[in-house]
């Protein structure tokens, strides 16, 4: 892991002198979000807070700013010049990065990262003697304990050199942290090398070994059979993994290329190619396990050698959204290119983030646009529908799932959840026998599903209708997801309907442990004290519901049980299974 740097050059300043330099440091830093250029100020300390915590808040071009700006003034205080090398890295800005490696190194010979940027450059650049170099001063344990023998081992493979490359590998064999990386470049190499028959055996070998194909090596693997023109056995491939990830359309351009009848290129042409997919294969796994900060790094320095890379551009942009820099992951995502695999899932993720930078309209036409230009695709007509419900925009709503159902077709188990999505806006709207049969239908492909069964059960309790199927539906739900705040708010909601008040004061009690921000939550447990007499408790949950931000419909009914209390009970009674038959068959 990537560590962070010490105060400790600076613990010769006393506490107020600290406040005041971060007053004279410049503007607070996250104004660069709205696109505001910030300015450091006099003060090297200042800039070094300044920058801290503009990094805290994830705006890491004002913390790039500020940091660069107290490295001028401290140019010899080694943590601050390591933390604004790194941070250069992640925000993709190498060649300014490359100097302070360099000065770096002077200070820490075994630094990772910056010997990893230097070696990158060394391969940009051509030059195997400077890569060599460099990897010798590398250390072998660490991250580079598993760039440094792919690195070499692909200058060595362009070179020609392909035994000594395969023996370079050899410190990633047996490793089961390494296994992995080892098994998938082994192969690389081999079909690089054009030892067709060896390079076979090894695709062969990993796709016998995984649980499953993933979507790189059944592109790897593919390309490799249909470079020696066996199309069957390379759709083969190509089918056995959308089989096991249904809907994905990854593959779409493969499958297009089988029917033209036109040979892929190369994946890998050259040292550069075959050390990014190293750095991305490290950066994903690293990625998987939460290094996050290490694994941006990393995708970061695979695009330096490959910037047209789209696995790795979708990775880095995935953890720049994780951070909630949407504006950067959109920039990253339309770079991708429009003929990649890749660019759908791009621009639907594209949407999404203009919609959290509270870019709606142009999110809607995006969507629109993507689903005119994929006319038989349901996915951009779901996402539309999905974003266009977060609005409340309902009859819209209803309209974009209905588009992706009818561009389906045969509905099918696995798209149980449109049906869901589609029933949850149709209730929105008041047009309940349709939700309804959704949701009923639904159903019928996932009967173990706890939302639909939550979902179905409350709005059942809700109207006063098939009590008894509706209470052993929520339990069910409660059984499948105990943790689960709202489905434990509804068992609640049930009990309370029935006027089994002392239950569902408990239930309500859980929810509101699991999900204390709730208004609707904390408003109906506030209901439940009531019916069983604790009225001082009531107020105070329903007065804890009104600091809780609720819609205006229900902060207006809080309002009025706040100033009157709650009328007389009028529970709904006994569930009844007769007089509520069962809604399955229709």
């Amino acid at each position: 892991m990537i560590r962070t740097v010490s105060f400790r050059h600076f613990s010769s300043f006393g506490a107020a002198a600290v406040l005041a330099a971060a007053v004279l440091a410049g503007p607070a830093p996250g104004s660069a979000r709205a696109g505001e250029v910030v300015a450091p100020g006099p003060s090297a300390i200042g800039n070094y807070l300044a920058g801290r915590h503009a990094q805290a808040e994830h705006d890491l071009p004002a913390a790039v700013t500020f940091l660069k700006a107290a490295l001028r003034e401290l140019p010899d205080a080694p943590d601050l010049l390591r933390r604004t090398f790194i941070l250069m890295v992640i925000e993709g800005r190498i060649a300014d990065a490359l100097p302070l490696a360099k000065r770096l190194l002077k200070k820490r010979p075994k630094a990772p990262i910056a010997n990893l940027t230097l070696a990158a450059e060394a391969l940009r650049e051509g030059d195997p003697k400077a890569l060599a170099a460099r990897l010798k001063r590398q250390p072998e344990n660490g991250i580079n304990g598993f760039t440094r023998p792919v690195l070499e081992a692909w200058s060595l493979a362009a070179g020609k050199k392909t035994d000594a490359a395969l023996k370079a590998l050899k410190p990633l064999d047996g490793n089961a942290g390494s296994q992995g990386l080892y098994n998938l470049h082994l192969a690389l190499v081999l079909d690089f090398a054009g030892r067709k028959k060896d390079a076979e055996a090894a695709y062969r070998k990993i796709a016998k070994s995984e649980n499953g194909l993933s979507f790189r090596l059944a592109q790897h693997m593919g390309h490799f059979l249909e470079r020696q023109g066996r199309a069957d056995e390379a759709r083969a491939v190509y089918e056995q993994y959308v089989e096991e990830n249904l809907g994905s359309k990854l593959l779409d351009v493969a499958f297009q290329r089988l029917k033209a009848k036109v040979k892929p290129k190369r994946l890998i042409t050259g040292a550069r190619d075959g050390a990014a997919e190293a750095l991305f294969n490290i950066a994903n796994s690293l990625r998987q396990q939460r290094a996050r900060e290490t694994a941006l790094v990393l995708g970061r320095l695979a695009l330096y050698l490959k910037p047209a890379f789209p696995v790795a551009q979708v990775m880095v942009a995935d953890i720049l959204e994780d951070d909630q820099r949407y504006a950067e992951a959109n920039v990253i995502y339309e770079a991708i290119d429009p003929a990649s695999p890749f660019r759908v899932s791009a621009d639907l993720r594209r949407a999404n983030n203009l919609n959290e930078l509270k870019q709606t309209e142009p999110a809607v036409k995006l969507l629109k646009d993507l689903a005119q230009r994929r006319p038989t695709d349901p996915e951009p007509m779901s996402t539309l529908g999905t974003l266009l419900r977060r609005h409340e925009r309902w009859t819209e709503a209803i309209e974009a799932y209905s588009g992706a159902i009818e561009r389906v077709g045969t509905i099918e188990k696995r798209h149980w959840r449109m049906l869901y999505s589609r029933g949850i806006v149709l209730e929105r709207a008041k047009r309940w026998a349709e939700a309804e049969r959704d949701f009923l239908k639904a159903l019928e492909f996932e009967p173990d599903q706890p939302y639909v069964l939550n979902y179905l059960g409350y709005s059942w309790v809700d109207q006063g209708v098939h009590l008894e199927r509706a209470l052993e539906m929520i339990h069910k739900a409660v059984k499948l997801r105990p943790r689960d705040g709202y489905i434990i708010d509804s068992l609640g909601w049930v009990y309370y309907r029935l006027g089994k008040y002392k239950k569902a004061a408990l239930e309500l009690e859980r929810a509101v442990e699991i999900r204390p921000q709730d208004p609707v939550i904390n408003d109906h447990l506030g209901d439940a004290y009531w019916r069983v007499g604790r009225k001082l408790e009531a107020r105070y949950q329903w007065q804890r519901s009104l600091s809780l931000d609720p819609t205006d419909e229900v902060a207006a009914e809080v309002k009025k049980k706040l100033e009157q209390g709650l009328p007389p009970a009028k529970p709904l009674g006994k569930p009844d299974a007769a007089a509520s038959p069962a809604p399955d068959k229709t």
